[in-house]
């Protein structure tokens, strides 16, 4: 009888112990699924309707900034409104083309843009450099789309 009392006594604590942790648990489980609301950088627009262009504008004709992290892309200092950058034609050579530079003041285009993804070397743009606005973006005065902490690397600080 008295084993029988203990057996007993035992399921009843874990009984318990299963109930009181089952409890927060259940607690948790009804927090997570009350609706919570999600803002994204979409603002609320349905994702088949395009969403109008923000009012930000490009900065005046500058000089080039300083880079925030060892292999960043320069960025374009001036108004790129227009430019055409096409498979026949790219607009940002008419400038910054090694031939040009001289007389229109531009930077020249980096000597690892004449490189193939082999290392070869080629006497003209790669072709996975042409495209210069996938990398070299224009300055701007937007503000960030989200709050961060980003610091520049110390080496460029």
């Amino acid at each position: 009888m008295r084993t029988l009392l203990n057996n007993l006594a035992k399921c009843v604590l874990a009984g318990a112990l299963v109930w009181v942790g089952v409890g927060p648990a259940h607690a948790a489980d009804a927090a997570a699924s009350a609706p919570v609301k999600l803002q994204g950088l979409r603002g609320g627009t349905p994702l088949n309707q395009d969403n109008p262009p923000a009012g930000n504008r490009q900065e005046r004709d500058h000089g080039p900034a300083d880079r925030d992290f060892v292999q960043q892309p320069p960025l374009i200092p001036h108004t790129v409104s227009g430019y055409q950058i096409t498979r026949n034609y790219n607009k940002c050579m008419d400038c910054h083309a090694w031939q040009k530079t001289k007389a229109s003041g531009a930077t020249k285009v980096s000597v690892t843009h004449f490189r193939t993804r082999d290392g070869q070397e080629l006497d003209n743009i790669s072709p996975r450099r042409y495209f210069c606005t996938q990398c070299h973006v224009p300055q701007t005065d937007a503000k960030p789309l989200v709050d961060n902490t980003f610091q520049r690397a110390r080496g460029l600080q």
